[in-house]
């Protein structure tokens, strides 16, 4: 179990998108995420359609255009104003939980999208969750990761928590959890470094 503290460290943050879930959806409904996507589904081996765990699916935006490529998409978010959104935008099977008490079918997933939702954790809590996350996988199942980058610094940003991890942290959390690099990219695509703050990476079920 989570201590106390990363409890309410979590509970604060979650608070936030609960009071601006509707400006949220609206200003995340047209953001361009399909090079993730892309980038997920191009290594999951297989036949189609692949089963694939939307992590801190928000108000549904990612899980209807994976429907719309074919595949079933199961939601996950903690905020409960996320949740309703998401079963009523896309019709998919959207479960509440928080980050820190996951409790999922063991390896029933092809695929784990984890957009833009990771670094919210308490740095001492991610091992735990990248675990669960394998544990989910199906054997040679795939995890993509979408981070805002940094220097490994850690805190509040506002009223949210944030850790902002730098690539070599981030690739040795990911490899002591069992996985296997696939790929990493930073984003928006086609600017200079300075001006690309999202870390993404793919990995594989070891």
């Amino acid at each position: 179990m989570p201590d106390e503290h990363a409890a309410a460290i979590t509970e604060k943050t979650l608070d936030d998108y609960r009071a601006n879930a509707e400006a949220f959806r609206e200003g995340t409904r047209d953001h361009d995420v399909s090079q993730n996507i892309d980038a997920l589904l191009r290594h999951i081996q297989g036949e189609p359609p692949f089963r694939i765990l939307d992590l801190g699916c928000g108000p549904g935006r990612d899980l209807k255009a994976f429907t719309a490529r074919g595949h079933v998409a199961v939601g996950l978010d903690g905020a409960e104003p996320f949740v309703h959104m998401a079963r009523r935008e896309s019709g998919c099977e959207v479960l509440h939980q928080d980050f820190l008490c996951l409790d999922l079918p063991a390896e029933t997933f092809d695929g784990v999208f984890a957009n833009a939702v990771l670094f919210h954790l308490p740095s001492r809590e991610i091992n735990g969750v990248l675990s669960k996350l394998h544990a989910a996988l199906r054997n040679g199942g795939v995890l993509f990761s979408s981070n805002p980058r940094g220097s490994n610094q850690e805190g509040w940003s506002g009223p949210r928590y944030g850790t902002w991890y730098d690539w070599p942290t981030w690739r040795d959390l990911l490899l002591s959890a069992g996985f296997i690099e696939l790929e990493h990219y930073y984003r928006p695509a086609g600017l200079p470094r300075e001006q690309q703050p999202w870390l993404a990476s793919v990995w594989r079920k070891a």
